[in-house]
């Protein structure tokens, strides 16, 4: 009996030290440009929970649409060249016209680019709410403008942005059902990326989600 015991007990400790030290290599990766890597559902476990507040917001806080390499188009541009399916002709500066993009949030093909918005995939109040109201500028306008990672910013169709409007995942999710789990993800990872926050009910509407999600691994480089 002492020797399954001591067994039992040593099993214990070895599955408590190796969950101490998944959170501590976890915790260790705070610097940007560190890497964090972890099943989805770990990563959503992860993120603090706290109350948001919108006190203060402006949408002009989060300078956006720069040109941040200075080659002629903006964020907007940048993302529908990145994104288009068939590419738009560029003329002038930067403008474009026809081409073609798929808007995954309704399952739809957009012919042009006026019938696109660019969204923030955490929306800029959402990220003011969980966080970014502490920021710098700088740093918001980094956020609004982040072209480094594929997953915070995308063209979807004008209908389905401002269906979104500023809404997270509690009361708001794309209408295309098969893209849900990869939605979800991406939100993980870009709010993983920028160290914010998330409350209860969106807490609790992400994991509702990924239940139905396989538990794949998710990775992100910290932007701060």
């Amino acid at each position: 009996m002492r020797v399954a015991r001591s067994a039992l007990t040593a099993a214990a400790f070895a599955i408590l030290l190796t969950t101490f030290n998944a959170h501590a290599a976890t915790a260790a990766a705070q610097a940007p440009g560190d890497t964090i890597t972890a099943p989805v559902r770990e990563a959503l476990a992860q993120l603090p929970v706290r109350t948001e507040d919108r006190t203060g917001y402006q949408r002009t806080l989060f300078k956006h649409w720069v040109d941040a390499d200075k080659d002629g188009c903006n964020t907007r541009a940048e993302v529908l060249l990145e994104e288009a399916v068939v590419a738009p002709e560029r003329t002038g500066t930067c403008t474009l016209t026809g081409g073609e993009w798929y808007s995954p949030y309704d399952d739809r093909t957009i012919a042009g680019p006026r019938g696109l918005d660019i969204d923030h995939l955490v929306p800029l109040a959402e990220a003011w709410d969980s966080g970014a109201s502490g920021w710098s500028p700088a740093e918001r306008e980094a956020y609004a403008n982040d072209l480094e990672d594929g997953r915070a910013l995308i063209a979807v169709s004008a209908t389905s942005n401002r269906s979104k409007a500023d809404q997270d995942p509690s009361t708001w999710l794309p209408t295309a059902v098969g893209y849900r789990c990869t939605y979800v993800t991406d939100w993980i990872a870009d709010k993983t990326r920028w160290g914010l926050t998330v409350d209860t009910a969106e807490q609790a509407a992400l994991t509702n989600v990924l239940e139905a999600c396989p538990n794949i691994s998710m990775t992100a480089t910290l932007a701060r």
